[in-house]
């Protein structure tokens, strides 16, 4: 199959416009304080979106519990958080690139983060093909990167990036300061006398001496008497840096749309896995629910409401479980008790069950719990 999302199997069944408005019934099932909870980590992802559609086709919601399955490799999980850093640390670059008010500064953020990158995209290329891989979305993907790694296009941007890296590292200059005059001059392999004043006082050394030196710290960017030197190193050696603006015209946009939103998507799967563990160090149990368009009944096993037992796991306290099941010709619970009886948290973990179940599964437990149309038990074992 070819590639286009790790989240949707097909085309046509991807959000064609992301609410960023939580469904009504949110603040009835209590699912605010479950996906406010997921997310709080991966801010930047802006995945709030993924959590309010949910799926109504049954291959679908197979399609996530694949890459769930996938995703329970700890090898694959590293490098996909290997993966996700380097993407991170590329937008950074990108970033300061965009914000720095200087030309060379600028310029030269863009190609590191290029450099990035690349790197990044190689990388995970090589880890994934080394990978046993059962997915269709996770296999389409590392085809997708494979094809992609190899392509003319990305060759180029890789070897020049490398290639203009390796120049400007090796520029030389000599720096004349007198009083308040710096003079910027060509390097002739003048001598270092940093070393040799070092060496002949070294005789001198009586144990520790006071540090005198001052600590200067560093804004992360250029000022205005680097950018002048700079500057001044590009009039003096203008090759490396036509080079370097030629290059940033020329890949001003090189990132892969496609790749960029599989680095956006896949956070879906890792943030719920990171946000379960806690529960699952707690005892609780999840499962993969199975999913039909055809079976009505429905059945769930040490189920429990999800954000309630976030709270009362926080409070050290314990979380009560409830088993339930219909059965041909069975349609509806009656559910009484006394006040407090936990007859509204019943209500909300069966609403929490469904929903949850029509996005992707949590964390796999040994057992599953069969379910009812296309929206299925999710927390809880059978």
């Amino acid at each position: 199959m070819s590639f286009h999302s790790i989240l949707f199997a097909r085309t046509e069944d991807a959000i064609k416009d992301e609410p960023h408005e939580a469904p009504d019934f949110f603040a009835d099932l209590n699912l605010a304080p479950i996906v406010a909870g997921i997310t709080a980590h991966w801010k930047d992802y802006d995945l709030e979106p993924f959590f309010y559609t949910r799926l109504k086709d049954t291959d679908e919601i197979v399609y996530r519990q694949e890459v769930f399955r996938d995703l329970e490799q700890p090898a694959l999980m590293a490098t996909l958080k290997s993966f996700s850093q380097s993407m991170r640390k590329m937008r950074d670059h990108l970033t300061a690139s965009k914000n720095s008010y200087y030309k060379q500064e600028r310029e030269r953020w863009h190609l590191d983060s290029a450099g990035i990158y690349c790197e990044a995209a190689e990388r995970f290329s090589e880890d994934l093909q080394r990978l046993q891989l059962a997915s269709r979305g996770m296999r389409a993907f590392r085809d997708y990167l494979s094809e992609y790694v190899a392509s003319v296009s990305f060759r180029k941007l890789a070897t020049e990036a490398r290639k203009l890296k390796a120049v400007l590292s090796v520029i030389r200059f000599g720096l004349v300061i007198k009083g308040d005059r710096v003079t910027v001059c060509p390097y002739h392999g003048e001598i270092d006398y940093r070393v040799a004043v070092e060496e002949t006082f070294d005789k001198f050394r009586r144990g520790a001496a006071k540090d005198y030196r001052v600590k200067v710290t560093d804004s992360g960017g250029m000022n205005h008497i680097d950018a002048q030197v700079v500057e001044r190193v590009a009039w003096l050696i203008p090759g490396p840096f036509r080079a370097l603006e030629d290059f940033c015209t020329e890949h001003a946009k090189y990132v892969d749309e496609t790749i960029s939103s599989f680095d956006r998507e896949i956070q879906f799967y890792t943030a719920y896995l990171t946000y379960l563990e806690t529960f699952r160090r707690a005892g609780l149990h999840f499962c993969y629910p199975k999913v039909s368009n055809t079976c009505k009944e429905i059945s769930a096993r040490k189920a429990f409401d999800l954000a309630l037992a976030g709270k009362l796991i926080r409070e050290k306290l314990t979380v009560v479980c409830n088993d339930f099941f219909l059965r041909s010709p069975e349609r509806f619970f009656v559910v009484t008790g006394p006040n407090q009886g936990g007859k509204t948290t019943f209500d909300r973990m069966f609403g929490q069950l469904h929903y949850l179940a029509s996005l992707p599964p949590p964390r796999a437990s040994p057992d599953a719990a069969p379910g009812i149309g296309n929206a299925v038990p999710c927390h809880g074992a059978r």
